[in-house]
């Protein structure tokens, strides 16, 4: 079989793969909820999710930094890869010995994209199918909340943000959420005047990939004392795998709590 990723590139497949290695922690977990427990043989140290993953998978580096030879060890049928997360020269040395199959994701649809490819390639469609169903229904029934002014952080010093053509910013846009770096794009950095020139009603910090703590909270608040800050599941944001049926209910939960307490 013949599959295209998401950036154009061809995989050739006689069979579905029985050894994969997944160098995307949102990825891998979507592979574990499709139930490729014994085929995936290999995943990088962030991809945390599942526990029992993480403490028993061989572990290829970081997704920043994969150990090629590793890798090829492993003998894996195919990759999977992403075009944002890995590093591109990393990933056209893998394609000189493996299939590698490379997401490229920008908001809800191509990860529901990616979603069904992965399962057509790894023999699951009926699985994939009923996460994408379980994940379309629970978005479709987020409630419409007025939209509230916000800048979402995922990094400090350089203090960065994240522009339009994210997936993150598209989350926000779900979550009822107006990002005010919306005229940007990928991810923008800002100095703390940047900050108090917009004002905005919430700040957001993420919880990942900067782990931003109680310190950080007290710090903006001094610098923005008429917004709100707010530390929130990075995850709930930025994974765009099978983590998404849990996105919605979290966005709910968040968007209830801002409202009980207004």
């Amino acid at each position: 079989m013949i599959y295209s990723d998401q950036i154009g590139n061809k995989i050739v497949l006689a069979e579905p793969p029985t050894r994969i290695v997944s160098v995307v922690p949102s990825q891998t977990e979507l592979l574990y909820d499709l139930g490729l427990d014994q085929e995936v043989a290999g995943i990088t140290k962030f991809c945390i999710h599942p526990d029992k993953w993480f403490r028993t998978k061989t572990r290829v580096g970081g997704t920043k930094n994969l150990d090629i030879e590793k890798i090829i060890g492993l003998k894996p049928d195919i990759i999977f890869a992403n075009k944002e997360e890995n590093n591109k020269d990393q990933i056209l040395e893998l394609q000189k010995y493996f299939p590698v199959w490379t997401s490229d994701i920008n908001n809800l649809k191509s990860a529901l994209e990616m979603i069904n490819s992965i399962g057509a390639i790894c023999n699951k469609t009926p699985e994939a199918k009923r996460i994408i169903e379980t994940i379309e229904k629970n978005f479709q029934s987020l409630n419409k909340y007025k939209y509230l002014d916000c800048v979402y952080l995922i990094w400090n010093k350089p203090i960065m943000t994240v522009g339009a053509d994210t997936f993150i910013s598209e989350m926000l846009d779900h979550a009822g959420f107006n990002n005010l770096m919306s005229a940007l794009t990928r991810y923008p950095v800002l100095d703390e005047k940047d900050l108090t020139g917009m004002k905005p009603a919430y700040l957001l910090l993420s919880s990942e990939p900067f782990p931003f703590k109680e310190e950080h909270i007290e710090h903006f608040q001094k610098l923005l004392p008429a917004s709100t800050i707010l530390k929130v599941d990075g995850e709930m944001f930025s994974w765009y795998g099978s983590r998404l049926m849990k996105s919605a209910g979290y966005f709910s939960e968040l968007r209830s709590k801002i409202e009980n307490a207004s």
